[in-house]
């Protein structure tokens, strides 16, 4: 079975693509709930959540999923996972800044879940009418990056404000821009960038690339990228955190499978894989 990730950008976009699957299982609103299961799914559709029931057979057709950048890795694992338990399911995913997903969405984008790293932009469409009852599953902090060999020596939050240090952050009205502008305020300094990236893995790619000396991204984002880059951790005094929200998207037409995706979200093996990925709790 082939997949396809799609990374979103500022135009309206169609994911087109087949990931796989997860170890849950949905049942009909009149079925009832396997042991164990989750009961946090936003949809009114019921949803149980097991490693294995012959439930799994009621699920088909698929879904597509917008997700914040920074939930690429993560969301990743958990689209295979969810497919193997439900052959004949397939998840696209589209992924980006929750501010131009959230956009596209009330555009009229075609998405059936939206996961988004910030509240603000997951209450913009509900207040279009575009979801509803959405629930957050994790939250993300901040960690500077810096390139392996570390050629600006930075080795405080402090050294992003001196003179001649090249920094790229995210643009100011995506999420881990505004978080890394709460950070700044906390630390009580400026930090003038030499670049602004549309999305935290943009940013990532640029020190990456060695084209900066340092960006801010999140703690999830360094681990993600291994060796490619080195972490400074930012005092927890001065961090700042942003939650991530989940819901199905209103015009969803598979809201039963949207339902069952968000709820192994939810659930214990779904939340193993993001704590793995370094995501906290909520």
């Amino acid at each position: 079975m082939r997949r396809t990730v799609i990374l979103a950008a500022a135009p309206v976009l169609v994911a087109s693509g087949v990931l796989a699957a997860g170890c849950s299982s949905s049942s009909s609103t009149s079925s009832p709930p396997a042991a164990g299961a989750s009961s946090s799914a936003p949809a009114a559709t019921s949803v149980t959540t097991s490693p294995a029931t012959s439930a799994s057979a009621s699920l088909s057709g698929s879904i597509t999923v917008f997700a914040a950048s920074s939930l690429k890795e993560a969301f990743t694992t958990l689209g295979k996972q969810f497919e193997a338990a439900h052959p004949g399911v397939t998840v696209t995913f589209s992924f980006g800044a929750s501010s131009t997903l959230a956009t596209q969405i009330i555009a009229g984008a075609p998405a059936d879940v939206f996961a988004s790293a910030s509240p603000k932009n997951m209450d913009q469409v509900v207040t279009a009418g575009d979801a509803s009852n959405p629930v957050d599953f994790v939250k993300n902090v901040m960690e500077i990056a810096v390139p392996p060999s570390n050629p600006a020596h930075v080795a405080a939050l402090t050294d992003l404000a001196k003179q001649g240090v090249k920094v790229a952050l995210c643009q100011p009205q995506v999420p881990c821009g505004v978080t890394a502008a709460k950070v700044f305020k906390n630390a009580k300094i400026t930090v003038t960038p030499v670049t602004l990236q549309p999305d935290v893995k943009s940013v990532l790619t640029q020190v990456e690339l060695g084209n900066v000396d340092a960006g801010v991204v999140y703690v999830t984002d360094v681990h993600a990228a291994g060796a490619k880059v080195a972490g400074i951790m930012i005092p927890a005094d001065l961090n700042a955190s942003t939650e991530y929200p989940i819901a199905t998207v209103s015009k969803s037409a598979s809201t039963a499978l949207a339902s069952a995706f968000i709820s192994y979200v939810l659930s214990p093996a779904g939340q193993a894989v993001l704590t793995a990925d370094k995501f906290e709790k909520p």
